[in-house]
């Protein structure tokens, strides 16, 4: 990726146009097997990539991050990888989260807790709590999530406000419904960044990316460093948004 870092690395006070910036972090597997490692191995790498993207996220004064960790399709992975997956994650949640709250980072996760184990949903709770007063950036995990059972979701708990007289469906709109989805809190984001170079969704933040950029990057989810996010907000930061309106 070509842009400069200049903008971005010199003035860490915050960057005004881009509030939030979401990523799919794709490519652990094909990591894995280009370097003739285990698959275990590429995911604990993509871990340490996490740690740049943050880096990556503070330096350039983003105020929320957000990293679709594990999708709802991801269940159906064989049973061996999730096992994995979900070890790494409860490392991450005792070793990363400290350092995170010295941040000053505010930790939410969303996506199905249901389908998570009781003590992975204690540690998750711990940490939402442990780190809910702090304000320099949010970061946002999406876990066990999919962005249609999310809009879904939304849908049913208005159509029983509706069905308890609470709600108007004639009043219906925009804003009050996305305040029925699990971000509810968190701005739209700005930016989606997708590596490995695939360049699709995956049932990823649907509504929420109604007016997002995109940028897809021909590049290994555990070989993304902190360079490579300021090089993408700086991307971000010279193109044109005009939300429909004439140039």
């Amino acid at each position: 990726m070509a842009a400069s870092v200049h903008q971005c690395a010199e003035d860490t006070s915050g960057v005004s146009s881009l509030s939030h910036v979401a990523i799919i972090m794709d490519g652990n597997g094909r990591w894995a097997t280009k370097n003739g490692k285990s698959r275990s191995l590429g995911h604990k790498k993509g871990a340490e990539a996490v740690r740049e993207a943050i880096e990556g996220a503070l330096d350039c004064g983003v105020k929320c991050l957000t990293l679709y960790a594990f999708s709802s399709e991801n269940w159906n992975r064989p049973v061996e990888e999730v096992t994995d997956l979900m070890a790494l994650l409860k490392l991450y949640l005792q070793r990363e989260v400290k350092t995170v709250h010295k941040q000053g980072v505010r930790l939410r996760v969303i996506g199905r807790r249901d389908r998570l184990s009781a003590d992975i949903v204690k540690m998750i709770d711990k940490a939402e709590k442990r780190t809910e007063a702090n304000t320099r950036m949010t970061l946002v995990i999406a876990l066990s999530y999919g962005s249609r059972d999310e809009i879904i979701e939304a849908a049913k708990a208005f159509a029983v406000s509706v069905a308890e007289g609470k709600e108007d469906p004639s009043q219906l709109d925009e804003e009050k419904f996305s305040k029925g989805l699990w971000t509810n809190d968190i701005p739209d984001p700005d930016l989606i960044i997708r590596t490995s170079g695939e360049q699709r969704l995956s049932n990823f933040l649907l509504w929420q990316a109604a007016y997002a950029e995109f940028l897809f990057l021909d590049l290994l989810w555990p070989d993304f460093s902190k360079m490579d996010f300021r090089a993408a907000v700086d991307n971000y930061l010279g193109r044109n948004r005009r939300f429909g309106a004439r140039p």
